[in-house]
C-alpha cells in the first residue's frame, strides 16, 4: 500500500472549516509531515482556544486517519495572536495589541454583561485581557467585576489598571465617587475617555474590550473615530425596536472604517429557575435577522436567566462565578468567534522604531 503524501493530506485539512472564522483551517497549517503510516500536523491558530483546542485535534485526527494509509496521527494545536490594523491610521495604544469595542445602538439589551463576561471569556481562552469601561455618564463594569478603592499611579503620572478576576480594568465609576453625577456635556465626556485610554498604564495586553455606551450619537461616533478599534461587537435583543438600532451601530462602525466582527443576541430566550423550560419570550430571529441584513457574522445567542444577572451584581460574572455552566460556555463559544473573526482581519504592518537616546 502507498502512503499518501502531504500535498493529499493538504487538500484534505483545506475541506475542514474553522466555525470561529469561517475559513479553511489550511490557513492555520504550519506544518505537516507524512512517515510511512504516521502523519503529524502543526496547526497555529491567530486566536486564543484553550476551550476549542482538544476538539480540533480530534476533529483532524479523525479526518486523516479515515485516509487509507494512516494509522496514527498527532496533533498540535497553538495560538498567536498578532496585532491587527487600526481604523484612520490611528496609533495602537502602548501595551495593548487589539481594542475590541462592544456597542448597541439602544440601552438596556445587556451590553455592558455581554463585555464582562466575554473579557473572562477570552481570558479562559488564554489570552490576556483587560476591560475599558467607556460609558462615562453610567459606568456598570466597577460593579460587575467588584472593583473597590481606587487605582494608583506611578512616578510619571500614569494611572495602573486595577485588577479583577485576572483581568486589567478601568473605568470613570473608580475615578469618582459612586453618588457623583457625572454632568458633562460631550466635548468633556469624550476627553474624559481619551485620557483614560492613553492615560492608563496598560501591560501585555492581547485585548482590551472597550465598553462602549450605548447609542450612536456624537458622542460614540467620535469615540469610534479617535480610539484605535480593531473590531467590533454589536449586542441586540430579538425584538425589532432593539435590532432597527444595531442597523445604526453598523453603519456608524462601517462610516468610520472600523470593522464589524458580528451580532450577539442576548436575551434570546428565558431559562426558568426552577424547572429549566427554556422559552423565547421576546420573539425570534432579531439577531439572526440583522445579521443577514447587514452581512456580518451573528456570533451567539444568549439567554435571559436570574444566574447571569445575580452574579454580575455580585461582582463574579458568571464566566468566573460558575463557569462550567452552559450559559458560560457559550459565552466561552462567542469569545473564540470574536477573537477568530478577528483573526481574518488586516495585520498591523507599521514598523515602530526605536527610541534612540545619543548620551555623551
Amino acid at each position: 500500500m502507498t502512503s499518501p503524501d502531504s500535498e493529499q493530506l493538504k487538500a484534505l485539512l483545506r475541506s475542514i472549516e474553522d466555525p470561529h472564522t469561517g475559513r479553511p483551517l489550511n490557513d492555520a497549517v504550519r506544518g505537516l509531515a507524512v512517515q510511512g503510516d504516521r502523519a503529524a500536523v502543526d496547526i497555529r491558530l491567530g486566536y486564543p482556544a484553550a476551550g476549542w483546542r482538544d476538539r480540533l485535534a480530534e476533529l483532524i485526527g479523525g479526518r486523516l486517519r479515515a485516509v487509507d494509509g494512516i494509522e496514527a496521527v498527532t496533533v498540535d494545536v497553538d495560538w498567536q495572536i498578532p496585532q491587527h490594523a487600526v481604523q484612520g491610521g490611528l496609533e495602537p495604544i502602548p501595551g495593548v495589541r487589539n481594542i475590541i469595542a462592544v456597542a448597541s445602538g439602544k440601552g438596556g439589551v445587556g451590553k455592558s454583561t455581554v463585555s464582562a463576561n466575554i473579557a473572562l471569556a477570552l481570558m479562559a481562552e488564554g489570552a490576556s485581557v483587560g476591560v475599558l469601561d467607556a460609558d462615562i455618564y453610567g459606568p456598570s463594569i466597577p460593579r460587575m467585576l467588584g472593583l473597590a478603592g481606587q487605582p494608583e499611579t506611578t512616578s510619571e503620572r500614569r494611572i495602573l489598571p486595577m485588577q479583577a478576576h485576572g483581568l486589567q480594568a478601568m473605568s470613570i465609576g473608580v475615578l469618582v465617587e459612586t453618588d457623583q453625577a457625572m454632568i458633562w456635556r460631550g466635548p468633556m465626556a469624550t476627553q474624559a475617555l481619551q485620557q483614560m485610554v492613553s492615560e492608563t498604564k496598560w501591560e501585555g495586553l492581547d485585548y482590551l474590550v472597550v465598553d462602549l455606551p450605548p447609542g450612536t450619537g456624537d458622542i460614540q461616533l467620535t469615540l469610534a473615530q479617535r480610539i484605535p478599534v480593531a473590531g467590533a461587537v454589536c449586542v441586540t435583543t430579538p425584538q425589532d425596536v432593539a435590532v432597527d438600532d444595531v442597523r445604526r451601530a453598523v453603519a456608524m462602525f462601517n462610516k468610520v472604517k472600523v470593522p464589524v466582527l458580528g451580532v450577539v443576541e442576548n436575551m434570546s430566550t428565558h431559562v426558568c429557575s426552577n424547572c429549566g423550560h427554556e422559552e423565547a419570550v421576546f420573539g425570534t430571529g432579531g439577531g439572526e435577522r440583522i445579521a443577514a441584513e447587514t452581512g456580518v457574522p451573528m456570533l451567539g445567542q444568549l439567554p435571559l436567566q436570574a444566574g447571569i444577572g445575580r452574579s454580575t451584581d455580585e461582582g463574579r460574572p458568571i464566566v468566573v462565578a460558575e463557569p462550567e455552566s452552559p450559559t458560560a460556555q457559550r459565552f466561552r463559544d462567542i469569545a473564540r468567534a470574536v477573537a477568530g473573526r478577528l483573526s481574518t482581519q488586516s495585520r498591523e504592518t507599521k514598523v515602530r522604531m526605536p527610541k534612540i537616546n545619543i548620551v555623551d
